[in-house]
């Protein structure tokens, strides 16, 4: 048995909303959580490892659904080690499972990569665990492509899915560009596979009919890529907006402002905000030029470019965005931390296996400060800090 003592823990509360605890000590053992009991009821002796978390907070690991790259490595490098890369540098930032995501580059690239994620999915290794893959992109709108290039956008073709059904986890598109009588999103629903509405010039009800209709759930990161909204246009935004999908939302004060972010936590409401990094490779790496799909980008600050001033992913850290978005929003740190871990573990219908630090679930478990700094990271059980 290892325990967690003098820590603050964020358990799940009597309606299922995250609470903060203290005077509590965490019990798991290799793999899964055994519990949390008082502390004045902890023996330590005979534990096989303690950790004193010094009044720190105790909470599950995060999960990042959508990023494309970290600390030099990239998704569509399509090798093990670049995807060990992310899996290393990860913990350090709190996050204990992600979907390595894909973007829209030439067919037999993606192919590659989704492959490169199989097989880490098959063969897991020390530091975050590969849940899947995000793909976003090839089937989205050249006119919503952001950094993404136009000469590799293809129309939506679940015979291209097919193969890696077993990968893909999420699929972001269009919905405006799929054929006339198209089963795209019927056979994705049926293989499991979870629509992501984004990179979209889709209508308030093109948008709407996707979600209520079609079956897709989720928006990749509102605002960004998508018809925004007007009062009597309301755009793809407005769909998010009036519907009950989940929204992605960048929390890096560069993708979405300060004011934005309270806007979508006070519309959507703490159940439906899942906070991603869309970190590039430059991430971790600080200032200087960097890569993305073939694009040269140019990274200043918090801020990555390509050559024209798009912005091209973030270089965020999934620690900082929560740590900005608490501070944006005024949740709570308890809040905050659902949209990083629950929100996104009942997105993928994994809750019953991850996203809280309840008993019989993965000992996926990170621990930080008022600040939201790591200090430490546990993933199945296994420590991989401190960091600090």
């Amino acid at each position: 048995m290892k325990a967690i003592k003098n820590g603050r823990c964020i358990l799940p509360g009597a309606a299922g909303e995250f609470v903060t605890v203290e005077g509590m000590t965490l019990l798991y053992d290799v793999g899964r959580i055994a519990g949390v009991i008082e502390a004045a009821r902890f023996e330590e002796d005979g534990c096989e490892e303690v950790i004193d978390a010094g009044g720190r907070y105790v909470a599950p690991g995060f999960l990042n659904v959508h990023i494309h790259g970290c600390k030099g490595a990239d998704t569509m490098d399509a090798t093990a080690a670049a995807l060990g890369v992310m899996q290393d540098f990860l913990p350090q930032t709190g996050v204990t499972s992600f979907l390595p995501t894909t973007m829209t580059c030439a067919w037999k690239d993606i192919a590659a990569a989704l492959a490169a994620v199989r097989a880490a999915m098959q063969a897991p290794r020390a530091g975050a665990r590969v849940l899947g893959a995000h793909m976003e992109g090839p089937f989205i709108s050249p006119a919503k492509k952001g950094s993404q290039a136009e000469e590799n956008i293809l129309c939506a073709d679940f015979a291209r899915l097919a193969p890696f059904a077993d990968v893909v986890r999420i699929v972001t598109l269009a919905p405006e560009e799929l054929p006339e009588g198209s089963d795209f999103l019927a056979r994705c629903r049926a293989a499991g596979i979870h629509v992501s509405i984004g990179h979209t010039a889709a209508d308030y009800e093109t948008a709407r009919r996707a979600v209520l209709i079609g079956g897709a759930h989720r928006f990749t990161h509102l605002y960004d890529a998508m018809q925004g909204f007007h009062h009597r246009a309301p755009g793809t935004l407005g769909a998010a907006f009036d519907t009950d999908a989940y929204v992605e939302l960048i929390a890096d004060n560069v993708h979405a402002t300060p004011m934005a972010q309270r806007l979508a936590y006070r519309v959507k409401g703490r159940d439906r905000v899942i906070l991603i990094t869309d970190a590039l490779r430059a991430c971790g790496l600080g200032d200087g030029p960097s890569e993305l799909g073939g694009q040269r980008v140019f990274v200043q600050g918090e801020r990555a470019t390509l050559a024209d001033g798009t912005i091209a992913g973030s270089v965020a850290t999934m620690n900082r965005c929560l740590r900005l978005f608490h501070e944006n929003t005024g949740a709570g740190i308890a809040e905050t931390v659902a949209l990083a871990t629950k929100n996104p573990a009942e997105d993928l219908g994994i809750y019953a296996e991850v996203g809280s630090l309840s008993p019989g679930k993965r000992a996926d478990i990170t621990i930080f400060d008022e600040d939201l700094a790591i200090y430490d990271t546990i993933v199945g059980g296994r420590r991989l800090g401190p960091f600090v």
